[in-house]
């Protein structure tokens, strides 16, 4: 360790270096919170100390963050909750009996009738027998054991403890885990943490992201040449991509998974997250069991859920769970010591968690105006997502694939041949983004990173609001190979500015030269668009 002697006295260097801590953890990559929404938080920063921009506020776009973005919570959840917090309230008249019904049962499973105790860490007992029943109702009668049922902070936590279970190996025999691409970058980062191999699957994006089974088992057998396979993910309806998978898609996955020895992860935690016609929401617990105990009885599986999506959104709350079917008894009894190891999930997410699988009956007080509520954020996101497919397609140079479920559109830009050549050449990696600086603007969009076709990457968009002024720029960050630039745009919150923004560019502007600009000490290379207004017009400001 390096010493340089201060006053006399001799200085030791950091314990802890970047150059020796766990290089898994610098591998690690999460774009929806990365360098793009650190810069825009920055900015958000900068505004409420007073310093002026051409613009007034930042409306991020980048994460699936539905009250962050203006939606409503369900009021039957709150009002569950606040008596839950303050249980004082239960002598309050202005909260409905079944309100106070439902608080009551969970504060008597609780400790010491408190949800700032611990619980068990599986998860409270009776909210785990609830996600069964919700379960076994979903899935037609098809039982469903509390036992199986693991409570988790999120659907993510719940993810990454399994990963963490089937992750083993060195050289050739680590781990690989299939993935799909484009994906959710909670997976690669929780393999590159964990220090197994990814191995790509490619969703096929002229069949509207679709899932072929081809694709699995080319990727599996030119992975085989580097890794040892063997976990599937599935994620349905898709993030980012938005597709709802069919029963025989499904049916042809598990076959597949069966046939190779895969254990099989379903990220179903859009499954009410469904709008385009002739589309349907199938649980791979449920597709198994009907294949026949073939299937049900040997294939091994673990489905998640949460209550940050679907007509809940309530992220904040960290609530979630998974199912875990056909695992190994002494393995189960490692993951239960791995999960007592957090303690136990966040309670009062396990209280919304309860109310989410266990909601107003029709009987009840509350299940007019629950229904009311949940109907009208499920219509408005599905509008919100008819709306976003037909902007984006009415632009020149962006198409976008229906968006058939989940909360996200995922359009392709088209970059002349040229540079995509030209960012191939410099290996380009990703580098830090900078600021654009549109005229007469009143907001931002920060858009997120989305892991794009094969290995496309980044978009940051900065577009007008509220009518005025035009999309003046956007700046990408590609890998060597990206053909498809993915706006992951969320369809939660204040939809408005971006129709308005879109109507406002299809009518002025055109994808007229695209730049490049090169830091050759770094080896980066950046592209980005300028957008030039129609014959008539004075030209917009470049970015």
């Amino acid at each position: 360790m390096s010493q340089q002697a201060v006053n006399g006295v001799p200085c030791r260097g950091k314990v802890l270096t970047v150059e020796n801590m766990n290089p898994n953890v610098k591998r690690v990559e999460y774009a929806v919170r990365g360098p793009i929404v650190q810069r825009a938080v920055q900015i958000e920063k900068e505004l409420r100390e007073g310093v002026k921009k051409p613009f007034t506020e930042v409306i991020k776009a980048n994460i699936g963050d539905a009250h962050a973005m203006g939606q409503k919570p369900i009021t039957f959840f709150r009002q569950v909750l606040a008596l839950c917090s303050y249980p004082e309230l239960l002598e309050d008249n202005k909260f409905p009996e079944d309100a106070k019904k439902r608080a009551r049962r969970i504060l008597g499973a609780c400790g010491g009738h408190s949800i700032g105790a611990y619980s068990a860490s599986q998860g409270i007992e009776c909210i785990r027998q609830d996600v069964a029943g919700y379960i076994q109702r979903r899935d037609g009668g098809i039982p469903s054991n509390p036992d199986n049922i693991y409570l988790s902070t999120g659907a993510s936590d719940a993810i990454v403890t399994i990963l963490k279970l089937l992750v083993c190996g060195e050289g050739r025999e680590r781990t690989g885990v299939m993935i799909s691409i484009p994906q959710y970058p909670l997976y690669s980062a929780a393999l590159a943490d964990l220090g197994a191999v990814q191995i790509n699957y490619y969703l096929d994006e002229d069949n509207c992201w679709s899932l072929n089974v081809a694709e699995l088992r080319r990727a599996l057998n030119d992975a085989r040449q580097r890794c040892r396979p063997r976990v599937l993910c599935i994620i349905n309806p898709g993030n980012p991509t938005g597709q709802v998978q069919s029963r025989q898609c499904i049916e042809d996955v598990i076959r597949f998974a069966k046939e190779e020895n895969l254990f099989l992860m379903a990220d179903e935690v859009y499954q009410d997250n469904v709008y385009a016609d002739g589309c349907k929401f199938h649980s791979f617990k449920k597709v198994l069991f009907e294949m026949g105990e073939e299937y049900s009885s040997t294939v091994e599986m673990a489905s998640f859920h949460s209550t940050s999506k679907c007509y809940m959104g309530e992220c904040g709350f960290r609530g979630g769970y998974m199912e875990v079917l056909n695992m190994d008894p002494d393995v189960k009894a490692q993951l239960t010591k791995l999960v007592s190891v957090r303690l136990c999930p966040p309670v009062p997410g396990q209280a919304l968690l309860d109310l989410v699988v266990n909601p107003p009956q029709p009987d009840e007080p509350s299940y007019a105006s629950f229904m009311k509520e949940r109907t009208a954020v499920l219509a408005a996101l599905a509008e919100k997502a008819r709306l976003t497919e037909e902007i984006f397609n009415t632009v020149p140079g962006i198409t976008c694939n229906p968006v058939q479920g989940a909360m996200y559109t995922f359009p392709r830009i088209a970059l002349p041949q040229k540079a995509i050549d030209k960012a191939k050449v410099c290996r380009y990696t990703p580098c830090s983004t900078r600021n654009l600086t549109p005229t007469r603007k009143r907001r931002r969009v920060c858009v997120s990173p989305a892991g794009g076709r094969r290995s496309s990457r980044h978009v940051l968009l900065y577009e007008a609001a509220g009518g005025g002024g035009n999309l003046l720029g956007a700046r990408q960050r590609l890998r060597s190979e990206g053909r498809h630039l993915p706006l992951q745009v969320s369809l939660t919150g204040r939809f408005k500015y971006l129709t308005e923004a879109f109507t406002r560019l299809k009518e002025n502007v055109w994808f007229s030269k695209v730049f490049r600009n090169t830091d050759l000490k770094k080896k980066n290379v950046c592209i980005y668009i300028q957008l030039q207004k129609k014959k008539g017009n004075k030209n917009p400001s470049l970015a």
